[in-house]
């Protein structure tokens, strides 16, 4: 059993700008097995700004996980993977990368930046539902988390 919140709810936090990956996300993890309280936000401040619980996002919980795509307006992806693993308060939360980008460069420099895992979006469909409901089977079954 992994972490649950007091109400039995995963938190999982999506840092998204592609509103078609977010509906896709949301797709797959509404029929899955556990209760998941999915968070998305578009940017890499709105993301920091969540993780910080500043502004509109004051009230927001801590994320057992977050997903975090590269490519992100405003601080990429990059730079909020090192800012979370730099960070003693939130560096304990687990990061998956979730990007298009296959080059060695960028799976290199997540790797380095200590992301939990990376992982290129499948263009297909099907493919893409596999990926999100494999992440929170694994997460959520095999993985032992802190408690948020």
């Amino acid at each position: 059993m992994t972490a649950m919140n007091p109400t039995g709810t995963f938190e999982l936090l999506l840092v998204e700008d592609n509103p078609g990956d977010v509906r896709l996300t949301k797709e797959a993890l509404k029929d899955g097995r556990f209760l998941v309280n999915l968070h998305v936000v578009g940017d890499g401040v709105s993301a920091m700004e969540f993780l910080r619980r500043e502004g509109e996002h004051r009230d927001a919980p801590e994320p057992h996980l977050i997903l975090l795509d590269l490519n992100l307006p405003r601080m990429s992806g990059r730079e909020v993977l090192q800012e979370i693993k730099t960070d003693p308060s939130l560096r304990h939360i687990p990061v998956i990368i979730m990007t298009t980008s296959k080059a060695e460069q960028d799976v290199l420099k997540a790797y380095d930046l200590n992301a939990n895992c990376y992982i290129a979006k499948p263009v297909d469909l099907d493919q893409f539902l596999h990926i999100i409901r494999s992440i929170e089977d694994f997460w959520l079954t095999v993985v032992t988390l802190p408690c948020a």
